[in-house]
């Protein structure tokens, strides 16, 4: 027992060091908590989103009437799986909703949207019964019965169509949630790194006591035993409450935060884990404390006492350099994360001594050279600072850079879906064309209607590309078809990655346009000659360019509808029609005259577009939440670092005022030192959050699906991030000048 008192003594004449290493192991549970919170609330998001525009199978009669509940009622006693599905369309700005009956997909299983309940919580979702009371008020509405699958077997005058409520974006979404464990990754690296700062400056400045029990016969294993339950204790303690205020801090982020957004700006978040603690993250952090805190136990004192040699330098230079060779050449995902982690290694070990030694070499000058003594002493000051706060330097360098990474990936996220939805809903308005029809005769009749806008067929199917001079079936691969009669300006704002000059005119004249996926499977490039096998026959066609196609796995040819043989048969058809100074109801009717029909399924694509971005926005403002949360709380615990370190050194700031310095100067010079400081370290993150940017939207996305998303930098989050590194230094110097305060009117009361 008197082993034991003697051991915490240090924390009875010091208990702001025992609270500093509680509030951090507190902080860190609390950011890993909201972070694992948030990432499956952004899951379930994600999964909401998805099945709000993914497609589906629906029921239709044969005759061409549109389904009804009669027939709702009649396929279910007759055992067949279906479920109703109504859309209803109001005016901006309330715009369409969707009804539902989770009891109904109660048979579909876990094929039911929404999983095994078969419920869809949110926007755009709501009761049946619900949507049906708005259909009533004279809302555009259309009922859908949905079925379990395309093979499902069905009475006499139904069969089964596909419908979809816009693009599909299974890959886009999978896309981002790779993203997501990739921050979710970094961010358990910084948490550890916060952890670890803290526990080692308080073992450093304990080492006298453990030096003085080793001196009165106590072993360093014992010693070290006592530390291992020390941090037992405290993290049971801590982790408990930090759980609680990480899962409170993410329901506000995501759910208060949400409601505000959904008052100001008509966005909603779906609901989040309904798991009241998230008792997972509870044991990876405890975990993750002892990991970190005695893992000097494990490495050899050898090693680290090379850590910052000029060889321990030498070999942190040689894992960068490996590193980024290795992203660069990798051709397998594990290869980038490997490799990736071999860079932040690199940069970890490096990124203090060249702060350090940068601060030095500034601070050699002479006093001709126009460096003041102030200035130099500064500058030596600081590089004292970068070494014995070398882990809290590294954390919030990672913190910046990821939350930098983070930020354009999001933004670059929002802007390419809402560019890849614009261009593939550029017209007004989605036609589909009914099953066994021809849609030859629609585009006789849009041909011919005055004042009618820009419009075009589309026409779907399969087909096989290979070289030049494939002879056989193993030389070509299968591909999506993707015919346009005629081509006309609804495409011709597509972002195209690489192209001959006037590729649309020459897809008219024959060419074709292949999708990235497509290009990298099989190395194509504008200019290169294929044959393609359309129907049993082989056409011969120059590809003119490489456009982007997000979302989808499967490659894509798009050629001109005019060039396909008369015996092709289209999967799937559809018009996509701007009715200029035409109404499109009259279009409508007219389309329904020509193909002898009594019902034309016509889709205002401004409202798809809209439905799409709204449940997608969600999913990047919980990502902007935890990149934030990740952002502030490493700002927080370099705030405790450097105030704790700034503490230990009061005395040589006294001294300062002691040689004849007044107290102004002395706080102007804290001032700027701890400015200088957290600016510093924003400034060394810029190059690794530009190279991890480049990392996560031009090597992994490429790797795991195909395509690659625009490489795009936002410099005035930058300058956000300088706010940040500014406002923090200021409070770090405003906490030392009420300390040095404190100590002066100390002395003066002695004296």
């Amino acid at each position: 027992m008197m082993l034991i008192r003697a051991f915490f003594s240090h924390y009875h004449r010091h208990p702001f060091q025992l609270a500093a290493l509680a509030m951090m192991i507190v902080l860190a549970t609390m950011l890993w908590t909201g972070v694992a919170v948030l990432t499956d609330q952004a899951r379930s998001s994600l999964f909401q989103s998805e099945e709000a525009v993914e497609a589906r199978v629906h029921v239709v009669r044969s005759d061409g009437q549109p389904v009804n509940v009669d027939d709702f009622a009649d396929l279910r006693m007759a055992g067949v799986c279906v479920a109703p599905w109504l859309e209803i369309q109001r005016p901006p700005p309330e715009g369409r909703v969707i009804g539902i009956d989770p009891l109904a997909m109660g048979c579909f299983g876990e094929s039911a949207p929404g999983g095994n309940s078969g419920e869809l919580d949110g926007a755009p979702f709501l009761d049946i019964s619900n949507a049906a009371a708005l259909a009533h008020d004279g809302y555009d509405s259309r009922l859908y019965l949905l079925a379990n699958n395309e093979h499902v077997t069905l009475p006499e005058g139904y069969t089964v169509r596909e419908f979809s409520l816009g693009p599909p974006t299974g890959e886009l979404a999978d896309s981002f949630l790779l993203n997501l464990d990739a921050l979710s990754l970094l961010v358990l690296l910084i948490t550890g790194l916060l952890v670890r700062s803290v526990h080692r400056l308080g073992v450093a400045q304990r080492q006298d006591s453990f030096d003085l029990l080793f001196r009165f016969g106590v072993p360093g294993r014992r010693v070290r035993q006592l530390l291992a339950l020390e941090l037992v204790v405290l993290t049971g303690i801590c982790v408990l409450p930090g759980l609680w205020l990480g899962a409170q801090l993410a329901a506000v982020l995501g759910g208060g935060f949400g409601q505000a957004l959904d008052s100001l700006f008509d966005v909603t978040l779906y609901a989040g884990s309904t798991e009241a603690l998230p008792w997972r993250a509870a044991g990876i952090m405890v975990l993750l404390v002892l990991a970190v805190c005695l893992v000097d136990w494990l490495v050899p004192r050898l090693w680290q006492s090379a850590v910052g040699s000029g060889r321990g330098r030498l070999i942190a230079a040689l894992i960068l350099v490996m590193g980024l060779v290795s992203v660069a050449l990798a051709r397998e995902l594990a290869t980038v994360f490997a490799g990736t982690a071999l860079v932040f290694a690199g940069i970890g070990w490096l990124t203090p001594g060249l702060l350090a030694l940068l601060a030095e070499k500034l601070a050699a000058g002479k006093e001709q050279d126009g460096i003041s003594p102030l200035t130099r002493w500064r500058r030596r000051e600081l590089a004292v600072m970068f070494r014995h706060l070398a882990l809290p330097v590294v954390a919030l360098q990672f913190a910046m850079a990821t939350v930098l990474a983070v930020q354009a990936l999001v933004t670059t996220f929002e802007n390419t879906f809402d560019e890849w939805l614009a261009q593939r809903l550029e017209a007004e308005f989605y036609v589909e064309v009914p099953s066994g029809v021809d849609a030859g005769l629609a585009g006789g009749l849009l041909e011919n209607l005055e004042g009618l806008g820009a419009w075009h067929r589309v026409s779907r199917g399969e087909a096989r590309i290979g070289p030049e001079g494939a002879g056989s079936e193993d030389g070509r691969v299968s591909a999506d078809l993707f015919a346009l009669t005629p081509i006309g300006e609804l495409v011709f704002d597509w972002t195209l990655l690489a192209s001959l000059d006037q590729p649309w005119q020459k897809v008219e004249q024959g060419g074709i346009m292949v999708n990235e996926q497509l290009a990298r499977r099989q190395q194509l490039e504008p200019g290169d000659v294929v044959e393609i096998r359309v129907a049993e026959t082989v056409l011969r066609a120059s590809v003119v360019a490489v456009y982007a196609d997000y979302g989808r796995p499967a490659g894509e040819i798009l050629m001109s509808g005019a060039v396909l043989p008369e015996n092709f048969s289209a999967g799937f058809e559809s018009l996509s029609v701007n009715p200029g100074n035409l109404a499109m109801a009259d279009i409508r009717e007219q389309l329904a005259e020509v193909w002898n029909v009594t019902d034309v399924t016509v889709r205002d694509n401004a409202s798809i577009r809209a439905l799409a971005s709204r449940v997608f926005g969600q999913t990047f403002l919980l990502t902007r939440a935890i990149s934030l949360l990740t952002l502030v709380l490493a700002a927080v615990a370099l705030l405790i670092m450097s105030w704790v370190f700034f503490t230990t050194r009061v005395w040589y700031f006294r001294l300062l005022g002691i040689w004849g310095l007044p107290t102004r100067v002395i706080r102007n010079q804290l001032r700027r030192l701890s400015v200088t400081l957290t600016l510093s370290v924003t400034v060394a993150a810029l190059p690794l959050g530009i190279w991890l940017t480049w990392v996560l939207v031009s090597r992994i996305n490429p790797l795991a699906f195909g395509w690659s998303l625009p490489m795009a930098l936002y410099p005035g989050f930058w300058l956000e991030l300088a706010v940040v590194a500014v406002s923090t230094g200021l409070l770090v110097a405003h906490l030392m000048r009420r300390q040095l305060g404190h100590r002066e009117s100390a002395r003066k009361v002695e004296t």
